[in-house]
């Protein structure tokens, strides 16, 4: 298996989930067809995008495997683990190797707080269960034992953990990871952030839902920025901006699942107990998608 170097527009899958609790194998692998020809950079499973917090294990292994093979080497698949213990995520992250994905997007769950030392554990496990390289994923809005900058950094010194996507709302701790683990470590943008000004300050791209229901345009915010375009692409990334904003007023996957819909994927509702998204919100979504030119423009 050759390794990539992560770069670029990763867009979190969605779980397409039967009313049996069935993994949609096949809306699923259409979704993964058309966004590589869109011509995005990876493939990421698991995410929170994906609801891993409302799947089994079973159905998390299922929607890996379906990625894999629906990618078949042309893109990477850096699959989610995510777990409460560190038992259950090396072994997690192994099943993840042994399916073929290309790296791990380690998450780490809590119900009690944890430690620092003890958050550096979890991590510095997963890396070393694994040859994979790691993305250390990072989100102080919703996990109650976040990693910190000091721990940031010590992990940074474990060779296979070379990347951290930051889902805080602080683009100023971005640029302090930058200058703390001085080029050990490349930091990739969530759709809390703003990509293009991410890019400016040295980032390598970002992984968010988003860029499943505009991949096209997302691409072509990426490839403006490596240009050093910065007038077309903040441009751009201002149209594409209402599509952050209508996804933070909304619940996430409800948000992106809807979209997907509307652009024909039949992907369902997020995962009870979430509900799907209104018809207020639906209409909402479809008149930005339309603005974007990710729906055909309806007449009359």
């Amino acid at each position: 298996m050759a390794e990539f170097a992560f770069r670029g527009v990763f867009p979190y899958l969605v779980s397409p989930i039967d009313a049996s609790g069935g993994v949609m194998d096949q809306v699923l692998t259409r979704l993964c067809n058309d966004l590589i020809a869109s011509g995005v950079h990876g493939l990421t499973p698991l995410g929170s995008t994906g609801e891993f917090a409302y799947l089994s294990w079973p159905q998390r292994r299922r929607i890996v495997e379906v990625v894999v093979q629906a990618a078949k080497g042309r893109v990477p698949v850096i699959a989610g683990v995510a777990s409460t213990t560190i038992a259950d995520a090396v072994f997690q992250a192994r099943e993840m190797e042994s399916l073929g994905c290309d790296g791990i997007l380690a998450i780490l769950e809590a119900y009690f707080p944890i430690t620092e030392e003890g958050v550096f554990s979890y991590f510095k496990a997963i890396a070393e269960a694994v040859s994979l390289p790691i993305v250390l994923y990072t989100n102080p809005n919703f996990q109650r034992s976040d990693l910190s900058l000091p721990v940031i950094d010590r992990l940074s010194q474990i060779p296979n953990i070379r990347y951290i996507k930051d889902a805080s709302f602080n683009t100023g701790r971005l640029l302090s990871i930058i200058n703390r683990v001085e080029g050990r470590m490349k930091v990739f943008a969530a759709s809390a952030h703003i990509p293009a000004c991410v890019m400016l300050i040295g980032g390598v791209g970002w992984m968010a839902g988003p860029a499943c229901v505009v991949p096209r345009q997302s691409v072509e915010l990426y490839e403006l920025c490596l240009k050093g375009a910065w007038d077309k692409a903040l441009a751009l990334q201002r149209r594409l901006w209402n599509v952050n904003q209508i996804f933070a007023k909304y619940n996430l996957a409800a948000c992106i699942k809807a979209g997907l819909e509307l652009q024909g994927y039949a992907v369902g509702a997020p995962l009870p107990p979430q509900q799907a998204l209104s018809p207020e919100g639906t209409k909402e979504v479809r008149q930005i998608l339309e603005e974007l030119g990710a729906l055909p423009m309806r007449r009359g």
